[in-house]
């Protein structure tokens, strides 16, 4: 009799044992068909909101670290390509004034010296909306707004832009955030007015050709106005280390 209660303990046992593994192995199968069904989106989307705002903080930081060290790299590979510059003029003389040009410009590019001269004055302002029944998302200046104008500048031939008196550089970063935007740090509400050094009758044209710039901002709602100067200063890249 013992024996045989101890093997029907036995048998017990090992049928609770079969049993928990049969339960493990149907819970794993659940939360992989689950993992593969939801995706990885859909999980996150079950983290608290807390949560997910702390990673997007991070992944952000991370951006605008990454992105801080690339401007940092550029900005030195120009300096070192002006020293180079400089460094040649005492070993050719033909080419001295076709060097200093050439330095000068890219002083200008990068905005570390001033640049004065004629050119234009464009300034964007939001569109009149009712905010009942409009969107007024769809009447703000963006950011895509003012790139557009100073890559239209850049390609016509500026020397030199500034937006609301902040110099800007090639490596300068433009990012909108609500009804103003920064730029490299800097917040600057509207409007916005972007002066150019350049050929002022070139810059002009270029902005108003059909289908160009300035089409495409009226059709966002934008109210542009464009000046023509005969003389407008800009002041040099500030230094904010």
């Amino acid at each position: 009799m013992k024996l045989a209660k101890k093997s029907s303990n036995e048998n017990k046992s090992r049928g609770r044992y079969v049993l928990y593994a049969i339960v493990f192995l149907v819970l794993g199968f659940i939360f992989a068909f689950s993992y593969r069904t939801l995706g990885k989106d859909k999980i996150d989307e079950l983290r608290s909101p807390t949560t997910q705002q702390e990673d997007q903080y991070r992944g952000d930081l991370i951006e605008q670290k990454e992105r801080n060290k690339e401007l940092t790299d550029e900005i030195l590979q120009k300096q070192v390509e002006i020293r180079e510059f400089e460094k040649s003029f005492s070993d050719n003389e033909a080419n001295h004034a076709d060097l200093v040009n050439e330095a000068k410009d890219l002083r200008l590019l990068l905005g570390v010296i001033p640049s004065v001269g004629p050119g234009v004055k464009v300034t964007l302002s939001d569109g009149d909306y009712d905010p009942v029944d409009q969107n007024p998302n769809e009447y703000i200046v963006h950011e895509s707004h003012v790139l557009g104008v100073v890559n239209e500048l850049k390609i016509s031939g500026a020397q030199g832009i500034s937006i609301n008196g902040q110099r800007i550089s090639s490596n300068s970063y433009i990012k909108c955030t609500g009804p103003v935007i920064k730029i490299d740090g800097r917040t600057l509400p509207a409007p916005f007015v972007i002066e150019a050094v350049g050929d002022s009758s070139v810059l002009a044209t270029s902005l108003n050709l059909k289908g160009g710039v300035v089409d495409s901002l009226l059709h966002d709602n934008i109210v542009v106005s464009i000046e023509q100067m005969k003389e407008i200063k800009l002041p040099a890249l500030r230094n904010e280390s």
